[in-house]
């Protein structure tokens, strides 16, 4: 497999696309981590389908499989089917086909704006398709016409081959604009810590489009289809994974390989409703096999640089193997024609034949094109928007977060919620975490003293290829205990560095000596050892500063089933662990300091570090959503739980920014009286509240 992943580099090179792991311009934190992706692309590209040698193998797991997606697609648990609240707003007719103006409510509030094509003479129940739009908008004097007008040929060329189709708009450039950009442009990290992903949205919207088709006389609902292209691509394969009713599918353009979108960089061209939220870590043809044995037309044109050739190549021939499992071979197409990425003639004549084979069992030639009957302003579901419309907020609700409704007021209720909580948080937060860890191997490599002050730099093993420093600072040859274990942000990693100049001058890159941090540094471990730690992406392993790279290198952990502040985290528990094995100490007790975005990190590190007596935090974030990204931290915990489980540990919690932790939490923290003993909120040192 690896020669695989050796392979595909080759062929994008071969099909002009550009191999955007290591530019010109990359510092050594780039290279780093670039390293890194491929790595862990690697791994989990390696572990698809392990231990799946027989049929049995895989439809002992398959509905496991099934749960899993669900759940990465925030579908678990399944929202309630309520009622649709279908209405027909009007319908337009043209050359024997009826283009009808529908909308209905997947659920309550969440529109889904749509058009039917359907013949005028019909005479039986005729097989239906759902047609899953991609990112084609349609605006008119500022109006959105829904992107189902971009697409409405297709429509019509099933009305006029003996088919019924929906065509339904997507939560962006639909009628009604809901977001698909949350981490691609606008910042919403927040959506890894609830779980959500706009991709769950449109699946959900599919499950209840195929209610819809069902429900309607002139479908037979035993017959139902998909396919789409790009975004409907990618909609088209989520849909017929979860939902058997599907018979038949071609989604086009819509998938290729963790390698293309991590390594190669493709994440960059797409936005959030293309990926699952891989909690699970997967490679995409985990998500191609719960299609087998039903019909599949994996479709793709050969110069399509957001779905290269290569990706799309190894999804099929990995996807084979499942469909061989089953004897069904022959229900497994790849269809490549020539192209950018593009709805070419070429694209939708090998749709429309594997639908008719497959759903009539019609081999005939296609002997009409898909051309657009109607005029977009004929196809407008909506003449003004209805004002209960929930398609522009359903990110702050689809995916539930646990609630402060009840927390735990004393130690034992804490230990209770900690035992039945923590396996959850390490397994759906943290399961980007290595299973098998290596030694520390932790080493010294330069020491220096001043004023009585001892400094000793030592590197360890966290992850491959991340071997990270830290500096134990403390009165020479004394290693007091607790340790306080200090970790490091941006800004506290370059006043350290600064000071550590004046000691350790060869061992600090070249920054220039400062006096007065380095008496800072001293005053701090008059009392205790100091062991400074810069998880990766701190200090020497920094990759790049620019905002847009930066966004895409924190996406690309999202596609590995990680986060940025994820692996941040372990590598603070990999550096207790590496202190306890430098310092020959199995039992040394630590205390924990941050601060801004490393109060996160080091507050859910302590989860996971034992012997923590005490744990200082300035400007921690009171709300998941303003915190570091962790990937479904909010379906488990809140800030306020954290609390009070450091509370049950018997550890003391000092929160600096009292302020807007009062302001946050004040209904459910301030008579709680497990808070009260063990957490400490102050404005300014010495004074508490």
């Amino acid at each position: 497999m690896r020669h695989s992943i050796t392979l595909s580099i080759l062929l994008l090179l071969i099909c002009g696309v550009t191999y955007a792991a290591d530019p010109p311009d990359a510092t050594r934190g780039d290279r780093m981590v670039q390293t890194y992706f491929a790595q862990q692309t690697a791994e989990l590209t390696d572990r698809t389908f392990s231990g799946i040698d027989s049929l049995s193998d895989w439809t002992d797991r398959r509905q496991e499989y099934r749960e899993q997606l669900f759940e990465m697609l925030g579908l678990h648990p399944l929202p309630e089917r309520t009622p649709l609240q279908a209405t027909i707003t009007g319908s337009v007719e043209k050359d024997g086909v009826i283009a009808e103006r529908i909308h209905f409510q997947s659920r309550p509030g969440l529109y889904v704006t749509a058009n039917l094509y359907r013949p005028v003479r019909q005479e039986s129940p005729l097989p239906a398709v759902l047609y899953v739009c991609g990112h084609g908008r349609v605006k008119r004097d500022g109006i959105s016409l829904g992107n189902k007008t971009h697409y409405q040929h297709h429509g019509a060329w099933f009305a006029r081959n003996g088919y019924v189709c929906l065509t339904i708009d997507t939560i962006q450039l639909g009628e009604i604009e809901g977001i698909h950009h949350g981490t691609y442009r606008e910042k919403m990290w927040w959506w890894n810590n609830r779980g959500y992903t706009p991709a769950g949205v449109e699946a959900w919207n599919c499950v209840r489009a195929l209610d819809y088709l069902q429900s309607r006389d002139e479908v037979d609902g035993d017959r139902l289809g998909v396919t789409g292209r790009s975004g409907g691509g990618a909609y088209s394969w989520w849909i017929a994974a979860i939902d058997e009713r599907v018979k038949v599918a071609v989604p086009v353009a819509g998938i290729t390989s963790l390698q293309n979108h991590v390594v190669d960089g493709c994440v960059e061209g797409h936005c959030d409703c293309m990926y699952m939220v891989n909690t699970f870590r997967w490679d995409y043809p985990m998500v191609a096999a719960l299609i087998a044995p039903r019909p599949l037309l994996i479709s793709n044109s050969d110069k399509d640089r957001i779905f290269p050739l290569d990706g799309v190549v190894d999804v099929y021939t990995r996807t084979k193997k499942i469909y061989e499992l089953y004897d069904a071979a022959d229900k497994l197409g790849l269809h490549i024609t020539e192209g950018p990425h593009s709805d070419t003639q070429e694209l939708r004549i090998h749709a429309f034949r594997w639908l008719n084979q497959y759903l009539r069992d019609d081999m005939s030639l296609i002997d009409t094109v898909a051309t657009p009957f109607f005029d977009p302003a004929e196809l407008r579901v909506f003449s003004e928007l209805p004002s209960d419309e929930k398609v522009t907020s359903i990110h702050e609700s689809f995916v539930p977060a646990v609630t402060t409704d009840t927390l735990p007021r004393n130690s034992d209720q804490a230990k209770q919620f900690d035992r039945l909580v923590m396996p959850l948080i390490r397994k759906k937060c943290f399961g980007g975490w290595p299973a098998v860890t290596e030694e520390t191997d932790a080493k010294l490599i330069a020491e220096g003293s001043s004023q009585s002050t001892e400094v000793r730099v030592i590197d360890f093993n966290s992850q491959a290829p991340y071997r990270l420093r830290m500096y134990l600072v403390g009165s020479q040859k004394s290693d007091s205990e607790p340790i306080l274990l200090n970790v490091l942000g941006s800004k506290q990693w370059s006043h350290l560095l600064s000071g550590l100049a004046t000691v350790i001058p060869n061992h600090t890159s070249g920054v220039e000596a400062n006096a007065v941090a380095w008496d800072t540094i001293v005053a701090k471990s008059l009392s205790q050892t100091v062991a400074y730690i810069a998880p990766r992406g701190v200090g020497p392993t920094e990759w790049s500063m620019d905002e847009r790279k930066r966004t895409h290198i924190r996406r690309r952990f999202m596609q590995l089933g990680q986060t940025a502040a994820g692996m941040q985290t372990y590598d603070i528990v990999r550096a207790a662990t590496a202190l306890r094995s430098f310092l020959k100490s199995p039992d040394l007790a630590f205390s924990l300091e941050a601060e801004n975005e490393a109060a996160t990190w080091a507050l859910f590190a302590s989860l996971f570090i034992e012997n923590v007596d005490s744990i200082t935090l300035g400007n921690l974030s009171p709300r998941n959503r303003d915190a570091p990204d962790l990937l479904n931290v909010s379906r488990f915990v809140q800030p306020p739980h954290l609390v009070l489980m450091s509370a049950g540990r018997d550890r003391t919690l000092l929160i600096r920014n009292y302020e807007t932790w009062h302001q946050q939490w004040k209904t459910v923290l301030t008579d709680n009286p497990l808070a009260n003993n063990a957490v400490q909120l102050v404005t300014t040192p010495g004074k508490s509240h």
